[in-house]
Order: structure tokens, then sequence, then C-alpha cells
């Protein structure tokens, strides 16, 4: 087993990381938002998955920090990362390693590729082929790698950020519905404002700055200024996701998420408009997310328990890609966030 691999999942808390988990991930949202301006949407979803265990699609044009986020995440807890760009011509084994032959003893043996990795940024995922899709989405769903005859596990935290671009479609291949539904959250970013992006270019401009005094006072041996705080520890998001998993869930509430997922299986009960809109409905996974999704940011909201406001908030970016509209509905313009809309304002909150 390579190195990867054979890493203990087992780790050391740092002396602060087990007084307040809440406090620690609240400190490390504002640390993002001060490296990623203008994409909180893209923040917020982030540390939704990380307390929530989930994966993440995000489909946003080119030069968004969707790459710099993952990475800012990265440095700021305690695990590695890594990137791997999506082209046409990868191979499943680019991703999950192989069996290498050694000729000194004649044996073979797994060098583990970059799926085992904490942080996992698998860059325009529609432009690798269904063997190397499924092969991603496979280990998030077992969180395990089969080569031939031997199963490999995957670290204990293990969060996939998956983009996708969504300007230009020649040489892609789009993910199946069926696929899609693995993901926990499919978030959509757009371009930031304009105070927010010429905070994006003094922010760049003192990046690159530090950049170069680093290059200058490298070969003098100057150490480099080292962090303000030490990194968050895996043992504090583990128990970020117990204490999320705590949160009281009303009955009620229960009650309204199924109406909301059931809603998109046969929304014309919701109104005669909405007759033959939709193909497919989300499934029971659906509620399942919406639920995780909904503690996840009741918790890192400061709260004891769940909203159906919570609910609402996290409810598009949890259903919009287990809904497939039939052809006539797309046709006339209507979208998925359209008919979310629609349902969140007709479904009665219990």
């Amino acid at each position: 087993m390579s190195e990867q691999t054979s890493r203990p999942d087992s780790v050391t808390p740092f002396p602060n990381d087990a007084v307040a988990p809440r406090q620690r991930l609240q400190r490390l949202r504002e640390h993002l938002c001060s490296r990623i301006v203008g994409q909180e949407r893209l923040i917020d979803g982030l540390l939704t998955a990380l307390v929530a265990d989930g994966h993440l699609l995000v489909e946003g044009a080119p030069g968004l920090a969707k790459t710099k986020a993952i990475r800012a995440l990265s440095e700021a807890i305690e695990g590695d990362h890594h990137r791997v760009q999506f082209t046409p011509d990868l191979l499943p084994a680019d991703l999950t390693g192989t069996d290498v032959y050694h000729p000194e003893d004649g044996s073979f043996r797994f060098e583990s590729g970059p799926i085992f990795h904490n942080l996992v940024l698998a860059d325009e995922i529609n432009r690798a082929p269904a063997k190397v899709q499924s092969a991603l989405l496979e280990a998030m769903a077992e969180r395990q790698v089969t080569v031939g005859r031997q199963t490999w596990p995957l670290p204990r935290l293990f969060l996939v950020m998956a983009t996708q671009n969504p300007i230009e479609q020649e040489g892609t291949y789009p993910l199946p519905e069926a696929q899609l539904d693995r993901f926990l959250l499919y978030i959509r970013i757009g371009y930031p404002g304009r105070e927010a992006e010429r905070k994006i270019l003094e922010l760049v401009r003192a990046e690159a700055r530090a950049d170069a005094d680093a290059a200058l006072a490298e070969p003098k041996n100057v150490k480099a200024t080292p962090p303000a705080e030490p990194r968050v520890s895996q043992a504090t998001i583990f128990a970020a996701r117990r204490q999320a998993l705590d949160l009281y869930v009303s009955p009620a509430l229960d009650e309204y998420m199924v109406q909301l997922v059931s809603a998109t299986r046969d929304p014309v009960r919701y109104g005669d408009e909405l007759a033959g809109v939709v193909r497919c409905g989300a499934s029971p996974r659906g509620t399942l997310a919406l639920d995780r999704c909904a503690r996840a940011r009741a918790w890192m909201e400061g709260g004891d328990f769940v909203t159906p406001e919570q609910v609402q908030a996290v409810a598009h970016d949890v259903l919009r890609h287990r809904i497939l509209l039939a052809f006539e509905a797309e046709a006339e313009g209507l979208t998925t966030d359209a008919l979310i809309d629609t349902l969140i304002e007709r479904v009665p909150v219990a």
C-alpha cells in the first residue's frame, strides 16, 4: 500500500479545537471570505457539505475562484488536497490508482491515485468520459476504491468538489441524472459585483507582492511567517457533524420536508398549471439531503433547532439536480429553480 493509503485517519486535535467547534467553523468561514471575495454562496456550500458530510457540484464560468476556494479550505483544515483536471483522454486508473509491477521482486503493489486525498477538486468533470465519472462517483458513494481483488478505504474526511463550465458544451460528456443525484449539493455561482471585484483586484495585488517578497527572502533562508492560528483539526470537523445531527427537528418540520420533496414528484396538487411539467421528481435521497443540509446550516448559524426558513434556504441547491422537467416545460422556459420557488410558496409550512 502506498504512503497515501496507509495514512492514519486518527488525528490529534489542536488544544483549542475541542472547546467550541461551532466558533472554529465560524472563524473558518470568516477566513475563507477574506480570501475568496464575492463568492459567499460557494463558501457556504463548501462548509455545508463539510458539516453535512457530502459532496458538491459547482457550476460557474471560468475565473470565479472555484479552484482557489477548495485550496484555501484545504490550507485552513488539517488535511491534504489534490486538483484533477478532467480531460477526454483521462482513464479511471489515473484517478483511483492501479497495481504496478515491480520487477526486482516480481510483485504487484498498489499505487494510489489522487482520489486518496481529503479534499479533491474534480475540475470540469463533464469533460471526462463516463467510465472516469463513474469511478469518481463510486468512490464518493462507497468511500472506497476497488482495484483488482483489493478494496482500499478512502480517508474518513473526504470531500469532492466537482466543477462544470456552463459556457461551452463541445467535447463534453454531461453527467446522467442518476449520477448527479449522488451529489449532496448543486451550486450555481455567478460573477461578483463591482465593489467585490475591486476588492479582488486589491487582494490579488497584495498576494502577488507577498509572493515576490517571499521569493526574494528565500535565498536568505528567512522563515515564512507562521499562521495566526492552528488549522481546524479533523476531530473538530467530526465533532461539528455530530453536533449538527443532535439539533432538534420537530415532527411538523419532518412532515414539511417530506411534503416539499413529494411535491417535486406530483406538483399538480399545488396548481393545475403544474400538470405534466415534471418527468421525474426527487427521490428519498433528496429528503435525506434536505435534512442534513438544513441541520448543517442551522448549526453554523448558531441555532439549537432547525427552522422552515433554513430548509427553504438550502432547498434549491439540494433539489435542482434531482428534478427532471418535461420537454414541453423546458421549451416554455420553465426552470427547476422556478419550480422550486413555486413549490416553496405553495407547500404549507406545518
